[in-house]
């Protein structure tokens, strides 16, 4: 009689299928780890190459990198201006002023020209056979003149009644055996400070033009002493500035001593104020009223003032989002910015503030145009994938798009306050203006050697950036007296 197998012995054979499923179990687990890992390598890398992408595609035009930074071989695609064509001819338009060339009727010299030979017969001509003339006048320069040198002599007179001897005084400005006048000093500040030639070259023209031979050490003297001179008038612009209804501020880094330190720029169209800090962060002290500035975000701590925010620099940061990465929104603020500003500049010119159903529309499309980029990037793929996102510290990566969205959202009022406030402007330019010359020194010269150096050309630039918009004669500025001066600022 037989029995059937029973189910507790299998086949030696049956435990090889077994084996490989787990191997195989194995590897594909190995492997999904591996992809995970690869797609969060891939993901960074892929973040990476846009953002460096995003880099190239950068130039003066889309940022606020300087024009200088575009390079000889880095000019951007297609050279633009933030500004729209407005259907006007190039060059002077109807009514501008010119600086074209004309005669006088009062010239220093004349110089006659009779013909010697008839152009007929060959026959003799001079000055008393003249019947009429032509007469053309040249514009030049007179021959330099020689340093003129004056004596001053303080004479000794002795009293008849009492016998006592008594010695005349000198000019307060004359103070030591031989020096230079205030002429040459301001001229050497001139060229200095405001031409910006680095002083052996200046000691080169100052000889070459008018014979006078100057040490560089002459030079940064005659500079030390015009700075503690005009130092009151420094404060005062100081002062002036902070307390102005619309003030502008802007920073740079400044090279002084091998380091960066900061040049400070306050100002308002009439005037100007340099300051020179080791901090950039240390910012104008009793600052009241509207501040202008780029956004940089210290300026939100100065209390007690209002904010308008530089639209030059949304502008740029809108064109990049537009050249490089395509965002349809952007495009939309880019056209509304500009529009909103022609709006203004129209109802400042005719000294009317703009119609509050105008205001309402802008403000209605502004925040349509918000809400569409915010649309758009709520629908993109995040930069970097939960897996990587975890091991990050500090809030989520968002774009570059993303971020100015939240601005515009975040500091409205601050970026419309030129539709509401006439004497608020759309840009920050003005700063920006005063602060460009200041880095032009620095290419010059590649910054100063020590803090005092730096600080008496803040004082200087105060001086000549501010008698320039007050119309005054920089030559007779620099050779004037700082009361004087000060009680001929004009503040509006």
């Amino acid at each position: 009689m037989s029995f059937p197998p029973s189910d507790s012995h299998s086949d030696p054979d049956d435990s090889a299928p077994s084996g490989e499923a787990a191997a195989l179990r194995e590897i594909i687990a190995t492997l999904l780890e591996q992809n995970g890992a690869q797609r969060e390598v891939i993901a960074a890398l892929t973040a990476r190459v846009a953002e460096l992408e995003r880099r190239l595609g950068l130039n003066s035009g889309n940022s606020g990198k300087p024009p200088s930074s575009d390079g000889l071989n880095k000019k951007p695609a297609r050279t633009r201006s933030l500004r729209e064509t407005s259907g006007k001819k190039t060059g002077g338009q109807k009514g501008h002023p010119g600086k074209t060339l004309r005669r006088t009727e009062d010239p220093d010299t004349t110089i006659d020209h009779f013909p010697e030979t008839c152009g007929g017969c060959g026959g003799t001509l001079d000055q008393t056979t003249a019947a009429g003339f032509n007469a053309r006048q040249v514009f030049d320069l007179p021959e330099p003149q020689p340093i003129v040198i004056t004596e001053h002599r303080a004479h000794t007179c002795v009293c008849q009644r009492c016998g006592e001897q008594t010695q005349a005084a000198f000019p307060e400005d004359v103070t030591a055996p031989v020096q230079y006048g205030k002429r040459i000093g301001a001229f050497v500040l001139y060229l200095l400070h405001y031409q910006l030639l680095p002083e052996k070259r200046l000691a080169e023209l100052m000889a070459d033009l008018f014979g006078v031979n100057l040490a560089t050490a002459t030079i940064a003297r005659i500079s030390q002493d015009a700075a503690r001179r005009f130092q009151g008038f420094a404060e005062t612009v100081r002062d002036e500035v902070a307390k102005a209804p619309v003030k502008h501020m802007d920073e740079t880094g400044f090279r002084i001593g091998g380091k960066t330190q900061w040049l400070h720029i306050a100002c308002t169209l009439l005037l100007t104020f340099y300051r020179v800090s080791a901090k950039r962060g240390s910012l104008l002290a009793n600052v009241t009223g509207v501040v202008v500035h780029d956004h940089w975000k210290p300026y939100y701590t100065l209390a007690g003032v209002v904010h308008a925010l530089c639209n030059a620099h949304h502008l740029r940061e809108l064109q990049a989002l537009i050249e490089i990465e395509k965002e349809d929104w952007a495009r939309e603020m880019w056209r509304l910015l500009r529009r909103a500003c022609h709006a203004a500049n129209l109802a400042r010119e005719r000294g009317v503030m703009l119609n509050p159903r105008l205001l309402a529309l802008i403000d209605r499309c502004y925040e349509t145009i918000l809400t569409e980029g915010f649309a758009f990037h709520e629908a993109q793929d995040p930069l970097i994938i939960a897996a990587l996102q975890s091991k990050r510290r500090g809030r989520p990566k968002r774009r570059t798009g993303h971020n100015l969205l939240l601005r515009l959202r975040e500091r409205k009022p601050d970026v419309l306050r030129f539709l509401i406030d006439p004497t608020v402007p759309f840009t920050n330019n003005l700063a920006e203006r005063d602060g460009r010359m200041m880095k032009l020194r620095q290419k010059i010269s590649g910054g100063f050697r020590s803090a005092a150096g730096a600080e008496d050309f803040a004082v200087i630039r105060t001086l000549i950036s501010t008698a320039r918009k007050q119309g005054w004669d920089l030559l007779a500025t620099l050779c004037g007296d700082p009361k004087t001066l000060i009680e001929e600022l004009r503040l509006a």
